[in-house]
């Protein structure tokens, strides 16, 4: 971990970055990261200690946490995404997004990682979050039984928490001990992760609340865009992908919420604007290249807003 490398201060800081679910729009996130990794000037898994994701922020953080530059995740995301996105059935996405994953994660497991890293899930079965992480040292229990991620791949493990369902087909996992887990993507549970990091700094790693320094980054808000002449047909479908944004949405900002109440101590930069005008219209399911460019930029433009902030945080 990196704590402990801000020489400038008399404490050490343990910095932690948190990441948004929302599918295709992480594209806004990879924005506001190509910024701060350029700022800062150094991969990012040099610069945070925990590094949290749910859902596209699970794989961000995952390639993060291996080492990855922003630029070559956002190679990654434009070949990848519209590909897996275009896709009309969940079964089509689901074998899509394995191939993702195994692609560019390969057989790496979370005994790989160069920093700490959260990646959040859910069970189906049970209703409760599980979150694979890679050092004993974010454990709140079973010390003495800790297997990194479970002993499930990081491939599995980002699958599982990008399985948005009904839009994808749930992931069944195996763990080291044998158990088989089905998943569902975690931001049924916390699309906005930022309280299981800070539960790790705080309770975990025993980290003074004042010391941390906490950057979490959303997807942006966007105009629910207009259906087209099949989507009108399909009102069953349009209608559940609504209602889907909208469960994200609002966990999102449930989640920040609880977040200022319980730690307002924390010294935290939040981004994730939000924009009203038609031409900003998206949905998680997004595949067109031009408009998830668009994103993009936008990420770069939320973080120019915050950059003096920021540079005070982390350098």
């Amino acid at each position: 971990m990196t704590q402990g490398k801000d020489e400038s201060s008399s404490l050490p800081r343990l910095r932690v970055l948190t990441l948004d679910g929302g599918g295709a729009k992480g594209f806004y996130t990879l924005g506001v990261l190509k910024e701060i990794e350029a700022m800062l000037g150094g991969p990012l898994h040099t610069k945070f200690d925990l590094v949290f994701g749910t859902s596209t922020g699970a794989i961000i953080a995952a390639l993060i946490a291996l080492g990855h530059s922003v630029d070559s995740i956002l190679d990654l995301y434009r070949k990848h995404v519209p590909t897996v996105m275009s896709h009309k059935k969940a079964s089509a996405r689901s074998a899509a997004l394995k191939l993702l994953a195994d692609e560019i994660f390969g057989e790496a497991t979370f005994s790989d990682i160069k920093t700490g890293v959260g990646i959040v899930t859910a069970k189906w079965m049970t209703e409760r979050p599980m979150i694979f992480k890679g050092t004993v040292s974010q454990a709140h229990g079973r010390t003495s039984t800790f297997v990194p991620g479970f002993g499930v791949s990081i491939a599995d493990a980002v699958k599982a928490s990008c399985s948005a369902y009904p839009f994808f087909e749930r992931t069944t996992v195996r763990t080291s001990s044998g158990e088989d887990i089905e998943l569902i993507d975690g931001g049924y549970c916390a699309n906005n992760p930022t309280l299981y990091a800070l539960a790790d700094a705080v309770e975990a790693i025993k980290h003074n609340r004042q010391d941390i320094r906490l950057v979490s980054i959303g997807v942006g808000i966007y105009p629910d865009p207009k259906p087209g002449l099949l989507m009108r047909f399909a009102k069953k479908y349009l209608i559940s992908l609504q209602l889907l944004q909208k469960t994200l949405e609002i966990n999102t900002q449930s989640m920040d919420q609880l977040r200022q109440v319980l730690f307002h101590d924390v010294p935290t930069i939040r981004i994730s604007d939000s924009y009203v005008s038609p031409e900003m219209a998206t949905d998680l399911l997004e595949h067109d290249l031009n408009k998830l460019g668009l994103l993009f930029q936008r990420g770069r433009e939320s973080f120019a807003s915050r950059e003096l902030q920021l540079r005070e945080y982390l350098i």
